[in-house]
């Protein structure tokens, strides 16, 4: 399944989650129900936030940039962070304001069962988008997949809030409920901020990714030396420059053949479109050095 269905099929999911959370919160009044039909609310605008933005950064280059639209998703990602952030703040209001204005929680049975329908219905989908985001190494989809598993935690926290409910029939534990989910979405938002940000700024490729990138430029004997290695990530694209010296007496067919070979092994360690960029530079032996100063 390519991102963009993926996208799709997160939209149609929470929509379809989004109806049964709110008509199950409404008919108990319960705080904890309402607060994830909020939540999944908030999971379908980044979905559709996602969608728009994988579409976008699919585009191939232009004039205007000429380096591809990957960072479309970074920006996705952290929005979608932000409105994680949004939902946390929306739950712990309703939470609190149930605290201080009281209220029964009827029908429980039915939330039980919402909530472990969405909790299931969540993890599969999840599940779906992370195995591609992984394949395609698109950060939206990842803060999508990551949304829909925060649903499935908080999900399971409300349902075994509304296990101790109906057992224990004390009605401050659907807000506590409410809170304790509040604090689950915005951890998992602290980490997408993090993550999305850090390319967002040209932060360098993981220490994993540059030693690969090391070790196809080892592995070529008539590299003599390489320097200015700089890497960054747009979206799900690595962009990869570096100089690299060979020996003067080689030729223009050999080098420029050798920099062709060194940029199709890093695209090939790395999912997606990668701009490698080589830079060739003279390696004058020592002894030609001398002879050129013995010569002035």
């Amino acid at each position: 399944m390519n991102k963009q269905k993926c996208a799709l099929l997160s939209i149609f999911s929470n929509s379809a989650l989004i109806f049964f959370k709110v008509i199950a919160g409404i008919l108990m009044g319960s705080v904890s129900v309402i607060s994830e039909a909020i939540h999944s609310s908030i999971d379908l605008l980044a979905s559709i936030v996602a969608f728009f933005s994988i579409k976008a950064a699919s585009k191939a280059e232009d004039a205007g940039h000429p380096f591809g639209h990957g960072k479309y998703e970074n920006v996705s990602g952290f929005v979608e962070a932000l409105l994680i952030l949004l939902a946390a703040a929306l739950i712990v209001y309703q939470a609190i304001k149930r605290m201080f204005q009281g209220g029964t929680v009827e029908n429980v049975g039915a939330g039980i069962f919402v909530m472990l329908l969405a909790a299931v219905v969540n993890f599969v989908i999840s599940m779906i988008l992370l195995k591609t985001s992984k394949k395609t190494d698109s950060i939206a989809l990842e803060a999508d997949a990551m949304h829909l598993l925060t649903d499935v935690y908080t999900s399971i926290g409300v349902f075994i809030g509304l296990i101790l409910l109906q057992i224990t029939k004390i009605p401050i534990i659907d807000p506590i409920t409410a809170i304790v989910v509040a604090v689950l979405i915005v951890r998992t938002s602290i980490n997408l901020i993090k993550k999305s940000l850090n390319d967002l700024v040209d932060s360098k490729l993981p220490d994993d990714d540059i030693t690969k990138i090391i070790n196809i430029l080892d592995s070529h004997m008539e590299i003599t030396r390489y320097h200015s290695l700089k890497t960054r990530k747009s979206g799900p694209t690595r962009e990869i420059n570096v100089n690299v010296h060979v020996f003067a007496n080689e030729s223009l067919i050999d080098a420029h053949s050798l920099s062709d070979k060194i940029e199709e092994e890093i695209k090939n360690i790395f999912p997606g479109n990668s701009y490698v960029m080589i830079h060739l530079e003279p390696e004058i032996p020592i002894n030609l050095i001398n002879q050129h100063s013995k010569a002035i």
